[in-house]
C-alpha cells in the first residue's frame, strides 16, 4: 500500500480503532486489538485489521504495519511499527526473544500444578476433513511457555502464560497439553461463542537509555464474567 495513501481512503473500521491505541511515540503504536477482527487476511477472505490501518497513521505519511500477530479470537496487546525504521527495530527485538508477552486465559478444568513450563515442539499438520492445526510433535519446532495459576472457580481456571517461543497457536496447544484447553476454543478444545484468551501485556525495550515500553490491555467484556468467578472478585477485570 502507497505510503501516500491518505487516511480517508481507507474503510470506515468496525470499530473506533483509534480510541483502542494503548500507547503511541514515534515509532510504535500497541493497539488493543478487538476479539473477532483479524490481523491479516485470510485465504477464505473475511474482514481483517490491515484494511483499516491507514485510520491509524496520526498524520504520519507511512501506515502502521503489525510486527507479530494474534489469531482473530484474540483480544489484547499487538504491536505496530510506525515507519519502515521501526518495523526493523521492532522485528529484530522480536527475532531475538527480547519482548516480554503476558496472556491471561481461562481454562477448562485446571492444571496438576500451580506453576510450570510446557516444553513441547510444534509442528503444522492439515487433512481435508479438519483442515489445518497446530500439534505436538518431537520433530517440530521448539516451543515453551511458562505459567501460572491466578485463580479458580467451578470448573475453571484462570491462568497467566508467558511464551518463550512464538509459534502459531502455541497458547492454545500447550493449555490443551495440560489438560485445560481455554474456554471457547473451537479448534483445541469444546469450543463455544468467544475464545477466553487475551494478550495482556507487551514490554519492548525499543529505546536505547531509556526503559522498556510496558503496555497493558483491559480486559474484553465477554472474559469479565468467567475471570471474575476464577477470583471470586466482580471487580478483577478492571485490574
Amino acid at each position: 500500500m502507497s505510503a501516500l495513501v491518505s487516511e480517508t481512503d481507507s474503510p470506515a473500521p468496525p470499530h473506533d480503532l483509534a480510541s483502542r491505541v494503548l500507547y503511541r511515540d514515534n515509532l510504535l503504536l500497541v493497539l488493543d486489538k478487538p476479539s473477532g477482527l483479524a490481523v491479516h487476511p485470510g485465504p477464505s477472505g473475511g474482514d481483517h485489521l490491515e484494511s483499516y490501518l491507514a485510520a491509524l497513521r496520526f498524520g504520519y505519511k507511512e501506515i502502521p504495519a503489525p510486527v507479530h500477530r494474534l489469531d482473530r479470537d484474540t483480544a489484547g496487546c499487538l504491536a505496530l511499527g510506525r515507519n519502515r525504521r521501526a518495523l526493523r527495530r521492532l522485528g529484530r527485538l522480536f527475532e531475538r526473544r527480547l519482548v516480554e508477552k503476558t496472556y491471561w486465559a481461562v481454562v477448562a478444568g485446571r492444571p496438576a500444578d500451580d506453576a510450570g513450563t510446557v516444553d513441547l515442539p510444534l509442528a503444522k499438520r492439515s487433512d481435508r476433513r479438519d483442515g489445518w492445526r497446530m500439534v505436538v510433535d518431537p520433530t517440530g519446532r521448539a516451543a515453551a511457555t511458562d505459567y501460572r495459576l491466578r485463580g479458580r472457580g467451578d470448573g475453571l481456571a484462570w491462568l497467566e502464560l508467558r511464551p518463550r517461543t512464538g509459534r502459531t497457536h502455541q497458547v492454545r496447544v500447550h493449555c490443551a497439553a495440560l489438560g485445560c484447553p481455554i474456554l471457547g476454543d473451537p479448534v483445541y478444545g469444546s469450543g463455544g461463542p468467544r475464545l477466553h484468551l487475551l494478550a495482556r501485556a507487551l514490554v519492548l525495550p525499543l529505546h536505547d537509555n531509556r526503559p522498556p515500553i510496558s503496555v497493558v490491555a483491559p480486559t474484553p467484556d465477554h472474559m469479565a464474567v468467567a475471570l471474575a468467578a476464577c477470583a471470586g472478585d466482580a471487580g478483577v477485570h478492571r485490574s
